[in-house]
């Protein structure tokens, strides 16, 4: 695993113990006490941080506690915190197998901001990607019809646009490129428009509701979903919970024949999400996707940074169920994957 870079920066630090909070699934308000501190800090100069670090007043800011505290002054004395040595020399494993895969690909074409239901900014997702060695992320906030997830409507999707090029900027040359995870409804039709849907990079579409239809009426709607010319990704397709805070979930029937042939008809890549509460599809569904001939993704659907180092899961998997690295469309520089989705 690549360490994320402190380089005597004590927010650097703070946000790096966070992100090994997250890649181990701790609990949630651990995480949160060091981003909420390194957003304190981050609205603070340099030489403020430093001075109330050697003063011991840095606990007098709100969000800013003894744990966090105490990370920021052994950075701005030493140049290192042994918090984040001990979380670094702990995390240096890969979080499951499939290296050599993780190591072909090039970026992550699932992920989530604050500006829906992520816990990170989109600035700090992008660089922690670019951190863990990819060239390019695709963000894929929910569209509107999630309004449990604060999905995005256009107007707000082109709000982000802005941001995404400001990153850009920053970034360079790393790619952030424009995406959205969108609804395929209960007809089997897209929840954003053809005009914003063009405007994208690359879209990724799943089925986050009624998930217990009959396989009939489920086969239609995501048949008729990844038939969407617009469509590139269809992501998370059983929709199963295996474990994690939100309980379990069994996966959804559908006639997987079917909807992968549609896939491969279409040009339509099917998602091997990472995410270790998903880890979909299941291997009997990946190795027939793998039969019909369909192309992947090796998703995070990460909604934190720490998130993004999570790959590996789908990685695994994906070797296990022999699927070909050529077959693999994030192993692909960003021309090519924008390449790929010229086909409309």
């Amino acid at each position: 695993m690549t360490r994320l870079p402190v380089d005597g920066d004590p927010i650097a630090a703070l946000r790096a113990v966070a992100f090994y909070y997250e890649r181990e699934r701790a609990d949630t308000y651990r995480v949160k006490a060091y981003r909420t501190a390194a957003d304190r800090l981050a609205e603070l100069s340099a030489d403020e941080v430093a001075s109330r670090a050697a003063a011991g007043t840095l606990t007098d800011l709100k969000g800013v506690g003894k744990k966090t505290a105490g990370v920021v002054a052994e950075v701005v004395a030493t140049g290192t915190s042994s918090a984040v040595e001990e979380l670094a020399a702990k995390h240096e494993a890969p979080v499951a197998g499939g290296i050599e895969l993780r190591s072909a690909l090039r970026g992550d074409c699932h992920t989530h901001s604050t500006w829906s239901d992520g816990g990170s900014d989109i600035l700090e997702m992008a660089r922690t990607a670019r951190d863990l060695g990819h060239a390019w992320m695709v963000l894929t906030d929910h569209s509107q019809n999630l309004t449990v997830a604060n999905g995005l409507s256009p107007a707000r999707r082109r709000e982000q646009f802005a941001v995404i090029d400001e990153v850009n900027a920053e970034l360079a040359p790393f790619r952030l490129l424009r995406g959205i995870e969108v609804d395929i409804l209960e007809d089997g039709s897209i929840d954003a428009p053809d005009d914003l849907l063009a405007e994208l990079d690359l879209v990724v579409a799943s089925v986050h509701s009624k998930l217990r239809a009959p396989s009939e009426e489920m086969t239609a709607r995501m048949v008729c979903g990844v038939s969407n010319p617009y469509v590139d990704v269809l992501g998370h397709c059983t929709g199963r919970l295996v474990t994690g805070g939100r309980g379990t979930r069994p996966p959804s029937t559908f006639d997987a024949e079917a909807v992968f042939e549609a896939c491969l008809e279409n040009g339509v890549a099917v998602e091997i999400n990472s995410r270790p509460e998903r880890l979909d599809p299941p291997r009997t569904l990946l190795r027939q996707a793998v039969e019909a001939g369909c192309e992947f993704v090796v998703d995070t659907d990460a909604h934190a940074p720490g998130q993004l180092d999570w790959q590996p899961y789908g990685c695994e998997r994906a070797e296990e169920c022999e699927v070909p690295v050529e077959k693999i469309v994030n192993t692909r520089s960003v021309d090519d994957l924008l390449a790929w989705r010229s086909r409309l």
